[in-house]
Order: structure tokens, then C-alpha cells, then sequence
């Protein structure tokens, strides 16, 4: 009688590891097509912007780490954004002071225009992305997650 309730028990933990590795398998799934997708755009007809963000391993890291959408306010993600493209800004205009790879291109970013959360929310995320990925500090304070 034991050996029947050991097998049993045997078979059921065998059985219910067996459940939530296939769970576990799409969702690795997902995030591993993220990684293929290293392209993320935001677009907005009415205001005329764009933002195309060509980062490999971004849109695997903002699924992946990133705080949930909703997690900060707008009004946060843009005081911040304000102060990360300023001093963005400033490095790609100090070429032989920081990395030219790194800082290649101005970013044109007007505290006075609502950009909207998911503009906010990815840019903020890119820069934190940017800071722990490439270990540089943008402000004054580490970046966290």
C-alpha cells in the first residue's frame, strides 16, 4: 500500500512539473521573439512626431524589467525625459568628450508639447535601458528600474 501511494505521488509531481513547463515555454516564446524585434516606433499623426528606437535586446528588456505601463504618472516620466534628453543632447554636442557611437544623434524633445504616456513611458524606459546597458549616468542619480 505504501509503494502504491509513493508512485502515486511520484506520478503526480512528474504530472504537475510537466504543466508549468508548457506555460512556462510560451512565455518564453514571446519574450524571445521580442529580442528578434529590435525596432520599436511610436508614431502620432496629429502632433507629426515620430520616435523609432533601433536598440537590439530594448523591446526584450521593456517586456522583461521595465515597470508596467501605469506604474509612473506622465507627469514624472516627462520631468524626468526633460532632464535625460538635456544632458543627451548635451553629450552629442561633445563628440570627443563621450562616445560618438553611443551619443550619435540629437533629440528633439519640447517640455511645452504633450507627447502622450506611451511616448513618455518608452523613452524614460529607453534611457534607463541605455544607462544600466551601456553603464553611463544621464543625471544626476542612478538610474533605477
Amino acid at each position: 500500500m505504501k509503494t502504491f501511494v509513493s508512485i502515486l505521488l511520484i506520478g503526480f509531481l512528474i504530472f504537475s512539473c510537466n504543466t508549468t513547463k508548457q506555460s512556462a515555454t510560451k512565455n518564453d516564446e514571446k519574450l524571445a521573439s521580442l529580442k528578434l524585434n529590435d525596432t520599436v516606433s511610436i508614431s502620432n499623426d496629429e502632433l507629426e512626431y515620430e520616435i523609432i528606437i533601433i536598440e537590439p535586446g530594448f523591446n526584450y528588456w521593456l517586456a522583461s524589467r521595465a515597470r508596467p505601463e501605469g506604474f509612473y504618472s506622465q507627469q514624472y516620466l516627462e520631468n524626468r525625459n526633460l532632464i535625460y534628453v538635456t544632458e543627451w543632447n548635451n553629450r552629442v554636442m561633445q563628440p570627443f568628450r563621450f562616445n560618438p557611437n553611443l551619443y550619435e544623434m540629437r533629440i528633439d524633445y519640447s517640455p511645452g508639447i504633450d507627447y502622450g504616456y506611451e511616448v513618455n513611458y518608452k523613452l524614460y524606459n529607453y534611457f534607463i535601458y541605455f544607462q544600466l546597458t551601456y553603464k553611463q549616468q544621464l543625471a544626476g542619480f542612478v538610474p533605477r528600474i
